[in-house]
């Protein structure tokens, strides 16, 4: 098991509104991915499959983290706030809904093995 969380962010875009929300998102990408803590930061957008016909945004970042801290740093960048005030909290901005979670892949009580150092 490991710290990482696993965030999932996803853009519901105004009508006519998503190719530019895209665009918008992907140039989120070249800074994310130089943080220390960012181990995957990918903006992708919903494709048709005949074997995967589930509901959601069109738009998703799926992101990876080395930990809480790393998530919530990056949360507070200048950079990814703008984005928000700009893109999705604005009256005029280019998201009409999205939806922020994070996951981790360590189960509840979780028995974590306590490292000794050995010499």
């Amino acid at each position: 098991m490991s710290k990482k969380v696993y965030c999932l962010a996803q853009f519901k875009p105004k009508s006519g509104k998503e190719a530019e929300l895209f665009k918008v998102l992907q140039s989120l990408e070249p800074n994310t991915l130089r943080e220390d803590g960012c181990l995957q930061y990918t903006v992708t957008r919903q494709i048709q499959s005949p074997f995967a016909e589930g509901q959601s945004f069109p738009i998703v970042f799926n992101e990876i983290w080395a930990d809480m801290p790393a998530f919530e740093a990056h949360c507070q960048r200048q950079e990814i706030a703008n984005f928000f005030q700009t893109y999705c909290l604005a009256d005029n901005g280019l998201a009409e809904d999205w939806n922020v979670c994070v996951y981790s892949d360590e189960p509840e009580n979780y028995d974590v093995p306590v490292l000794n150092n050995i010499t």
